[in-house]
């Protein structure tokens, strides 16, 4: 038989089948919430974050929660893990049981123990690490000897383990720091762990190792895991079941057919948005228009109504009932039988001039390294090793490569932010490259307005106080934010309005050269579909050159005209944008079937004595 077990709204939420299980021995849920309410007292205002959400998880059962930003995931991950802010007027309601604890009214005592159960991997292990404490160190502090943590990072497969132990964080690339934490976070044997974004950040590969490590640890310990992410591809790829949230509400949840079969408008949104590496080049990407709804407001019908090209007047006049899709699980949809995609039917770019033959940019056999420690822990490591590249005026070039690379250093050597041991940098005459970061929020200076933080550039042109706050006011409007932000700070924007921010900053006084630096790695698919449409719409108006650096193939071959690949500060292979399956190398070719979901057909090798 499969376990049915009915949640408040009447219909099945399916878990891992226990054929030939007496009923009476099936343990109970890892996780039970039922009709969970958390909210937050925001300016005078409360705002709710999680809105009456059921959900259930099963012993042994990876759970995949997706959403975009601001749909109460990671609330949802901090509530059942007792880490919900203190401050805030935090507001709680329902139930959320967790390994048999009433998380919502235990006590210290009891959340203290229940902690040492459970496991969690956060998306940034360099904010849950400790960053003045060894390796070694820290695992001590959970398994008490060395022997036990070596066994650890063995079993998370780090590679000279013992070694490791010595090491800080800081010493470790990104992936290892998130097999770090993975390791802290089974220490325990767990029976649950949380797991919020841990490979939003990752190179592709490091991504696909360390999704295969937690199937494999869910086998091995025989944990429960609620995987938290903002990409369906990805949560395919280790979810049994996969819930989809949107504005504090569950909306959908489905097996893993329901990437193939969404029932839920917005489900729908989230597929179309997502970048593969066969979507036309040739338009804007998709998109779904509109935003989530402000979280102090109470709607009476559907909240993702506003944003809904399936919409009917009756989503907006009451609650969408809850009802069986056809993928075996169910939906909150009014007519889910009338869903369809929400892309947008955007008319194609209007093509580019072909870039001349000339250079915008060279660099010619940079060389760059860094060392660290002193004395005997002397270390000098070789960041880039003779490269050269070449940008012409008007193109656009996607440096592409794992974390340790070299691509985010070349950048900062064109910017200016690294001087390289030798070789050479060359711009035209006149070039003002200009840059765009990761996190927009560590960029912007937190204690101005954003239109001061625009027109700070504008008084080395010469204009007065009202010309710029013109052209202010029409930056603002070319990357999409509304005049009503002008007088905002960083912090009262929403990440997506921050990159946008960055973005203007960089712009207001048109560049000849935009360097982006991952501008999109750490967003939603949706808003990444936004920023890149962004990117290619800009280049278009103002006739700019482009660096793109990003680990994402797919995001690489929608920005740029060529490709250029990287691994160990060298350029091993250069490709046309719209030509990656005609790879050769071997790398390349890794980077490419790494990607979740891929559905590319890359051409047969050619053996070597062809070459």
């Amino acid at each position: 038989m499969t376990v049915q077990s009915v949640d408040l709204q009447g219909h099945d939420s399916r878990s891992r089948s226990t054929e030939g299980v007496p009923e009476s021995t099936i343990a109970p849920a890892v996780l039970l919430a039922r009709g969970l309410e958390v909210s937050f007292e925001r300016s005078g205002r409360r705002a709710h974050a999680l809105r009456g959400v059921d959900l259930e998880i099963r012993p042994g059962e990876i759970v995949g929660l997706v959403g975009e930003s601001g749909s109460g995931k990671t609330v949802l991950g901090l509530a059942a893990l007792g880490l919900l802010p203190s401050s805030d007027g935090v507001r709680t309601g329902g139930e959320l049981v967790v390994d048999g604890v009433d998380v919502l009214h235990a006590t210290g005592r009891e959340m203290d123990t229940l902690r040492r159960r459970l496991g969690a991997v956060f998306q940034d292990p360099m904010t849950s690490l400790n960053p003045t404490m060894r390796i070694g160190d820290q695992l001590r502090e959970r398994t008490g000897d060395s022997e036990t943590a070596v066994d650890l990072l063995e079993s998370v497969g780090i590679p000279d383990a013992a070694d490791r132990l010595r090491h800080f964080p800081h010493q470790l690339s990104g992936g290892q720091r998130q097999r770090v934490m993975i390791a802290m976070a089974i220490s325990g044997s767990p029976s649950l762990i949380i797991a919020d974004e841990p490979t939003t950040a990752l190179d592709v590969t490091v991504q696909a190792q360390i999704l295969r490590l937690l199937n494999d640890l869910r086998d091995r310990i025989d944990c429960s895991v609620l995987f938290i992410t903002h990409d369906l591809a990805v949560a395919s790829e280790v979810a049994d079941r996969i819930v989809v949230a949107y504005a504090g509400r569950l909306v959908e949840m489905g097996p893993n057919a329901l990437t193939e079969q969404p029932a839920h408008p917005y489900t729908a949104g989230l597929l179309d948005s997502r970048l593969t590496l066969t979507t036309p080049t040739d338009r804007p990407l998709p998109t779904i228009p509109g935003e989530q709804p402000d979280p102090a407001s109470e709607s009476v019908g559907c909240s993702f109504a506003p944003r809904c090209r399936s919409r009917v007047d009756e989503c907006e006049q009451e609650p969408p009932p809850t009802v069986t899709a056809t993928h075996g699980g169910w939906v909150a949809c009014v007519r889910p039988d009338r869903t369809t995609s929400q892309q947008s039917r955007a008319a194609t770019w209007t093509p580019l001039d072909a870039p001349s033959g000339r250079f915008g940019l060279e660099l010619v056999d940079i060389h760059v390294s860094f060392t660290t420690g002193r004395g005997r822990k002397k270390r000098t490591v070789e960041v880039l090793r003779g490269l050269d590249l070449r940008v012409a005026p008007g193109e656009s070039v996607a440096i592409v490569g794992e974390s340790g690379s070299g691509k985010s250093t070349l950048l900062r050597v064109v910017a200016g932010l690294v001087q390289p041991d030798r070789g050479d940098v060359a711009l035209r005459s006149g070039a003002r490259p200009q840059m765009v970061f990761q996190d927009a929020g560590a960029s912007l200076t937190p204690w101005l307005r954003v239109g001061e933080q625009v027109g700070e550039r504008l008084r080395e042109e010469g204009l007065d106080r009202s010309e710029r706050a013109a052209k202010v006011a029409e930056t603002l409007q070319l990357v999409g934010l509304p005049a009503a932000v002008t007088d905002l700070k960083p912090a009262q924007l929403s990440g997506g309005q921050r990159q946008r921010l960055g973005l203007a900053r960089a712009i207001v006084v048109p560049p000849t050269l935009l360097l982006c630096d991952e501008p999109t790695s750490a967003l939603d698919v949706s808003l990444a579909a936004v920023v890149l449409n962004l990117l290619g719409e800009i280049r278009r108006r103002l006739g700019m050159s482009m660096l793109f650096v990003t680990h994402d193939l797919a995001a690489a071959r929608i920005v740029a005209d060529r490709i250029v690949v990287v691994k160990d500060g060298v350029i091993i292979e250069e490709l046309v944008a719209d030509e990656l399956h005609l790879t050769q190398h071997p790398y390349t070719r890794t980077l490419l079937a790494a990607i979740p979901g891929t559905r590319i057909r890359l051409e047969p090798r050619v053996q070597e004595e062809e070459l």
